[in-house]
């Protein structure tokens, strides 16, 4: 009897995982996963707009630049291929934004032609988002000497609130008025950022610049000595010249709150 019980029990748990697979199918895609025969249909709708109607208002929500640029028929085909072919890797409903943007980044969504930049505004749009939820916090900004050279030899460290990225195409820019067909022979450098406000900003920077947060990134180097390894890898004919238009892109870095005294 003991082993006819565990062979009951066997086959009516492979049986219910078989319904709950059946179940799940015709949620991600209704139109070709027929419906279980033992649940009414008025109720699978409940559970087939709850689901997608969730996720489709999160994703407008967090991307609102993309679902502006997009048809409606568009954008439900780019969301419905989501739910029907993404499988996320985490049960936080938070996270469905970059679940989304993997998702894109698969090279399987239906994404118009003359949208190409989608991918890179989806990451620009996930980005403001990440930085508006995240737990870090800001550093106390230090006090500088009054010294002259005290900015640049000061210990400088970058916000953990500011996210350096480059793009191929101008994403801060791109709006129903905007939307480049071909990226530009230039990159895009952004830098995102919290504020002490709360809000997210954007800073538009440089070669440069970019350069010198990342040498400023590990806290052991000051400005002056940053600055002067620019200097060094431009080859440029005047260090003493960029160190000294360094030290306003410093200071400015400073006053946005991107950079923090230690």
């Amino acid at each position: 009897m003991a082993n006819l019980n565990v062979s009951s029990g066997d086959g009516g748990e492979q049986s219910f995982q078989a319904g709950q697979l059946a179940f799940a199918a015709h949620l991600r895609d209704p139109a070709v996963n027929p419906a279980p025969l033992d649940i009414e249909d008025r109720r699978l709708a409940i559970y087939r707009d709850l689901i997608y109607n969730n996720i489709e208002a999160f994703l407008t929500g967090g991307f609102p630049v993309l679902r502006s640029l997009m048809s409606d028929d568009n954008w439900h085909r780019l969301v419905r291929g989501f739910v029907k072919d993404h499988r996320c890797h985490t049960p936080y409903f938070l996270e469905i934004s970059q679940e989304f943007l993997l998702y894109l980044r698969e090279g399987k969504a239906c994404i118009p032609a003359d949208l190409p930049f989608i991918v890179e505004l989806t990451h620009y749009e996930w980005v403001e988002l990440a930085l508006d939820v995240s737990p870090e916090e800001l550093p106390e900004q230090g006090l500088l000497s009054a010294q002259a050279d005290a900015l640049l030899d000061a210990s400088l460290q970058i916000s953990p609130l500011a996210w350096r990225l480059n793009y191929s195409y101008p994403v801060h820019k791109i709006s129903l008025q905007f939307q480049p067909l071909e990226a530009p022979e230039q990159p895009t450098s952004l830098v995102v950022y919290r504020g002490p406000d709360e809000k997210i900003h954007f800073f538009e920077s440089n070669a440069v610049t970019m350069r010198l947060l990342q040498l400023l990134e590990n806290g052991q180097l000051s400005g002056r000595q940053a600055l002067g390894q620019v200097a060094l890898e431009l080859a440029h004919p005047e260090p003493e010249t960029l160190v000294a238009m360094g030290e306003s892109i410093i200071q400015q870095l400073l006053d946005l709150s991107i950079l923090y005294k230690a």
